[in-house]
């Protein structure tokens, strides 16, 4: 757990989305360039605001993608009533994310560009 001059240094960058929506990609890409970011799996939890329970974020990221791009990218045996669920779920993070994306159509590159873009930017709170 960081003490408040390392939160100071390094905000917290939460993640968050559907399944197969790149949270795992963005986390480990942010970290290796040296961000405090985390993935919160809160897809599955039936607490509207446990991403914030669990990490406090300065900055929220959601990663959205369509259940037939995510499809493509992980074969699942979940039909769209499991997507409109997870959608469901995650409605409290999508309304307080500081940055929105749909990665539908962005390859995970594109995907980390924009984020630092945002990031580089000062946009995140706590930058």
């Amino acid at each position: 757990m960081m003490n408040k001059v390392e939160r100071d240094r390094h905000p917290l960058i939460a993640v968050v989305g559907p399944c197969a929506s790149g949270k795992s990609l963005l986390v480990r890409a942010l970290r290796e360039r040296g961000y405090n970011a985390r993935e919160v799996v809160q897809e599955h939890s039936y607490v509207p605001a446990m991403w914030q329970i669990i990490t406090q974020p300065d900055t929220l990221i959601y990663l959205d993608v369509s259940w037939e791009a995510a499809r493509l990218r992980r074969p699942t045996d979940a039909g769209p009533a499991r997507w409109e669920e997870q959608a469901h779920r995650l409605r409290h993070a999508r309304q307080h994310a500081h940055l929105y994306l749909d990665t539908d159509d962005l390859t995970p590159q594109e995907v980390l560009e924009r984020v630092l873009a945002f990031l580089d930017a000062g946009r995140a709170v706590g930058s």
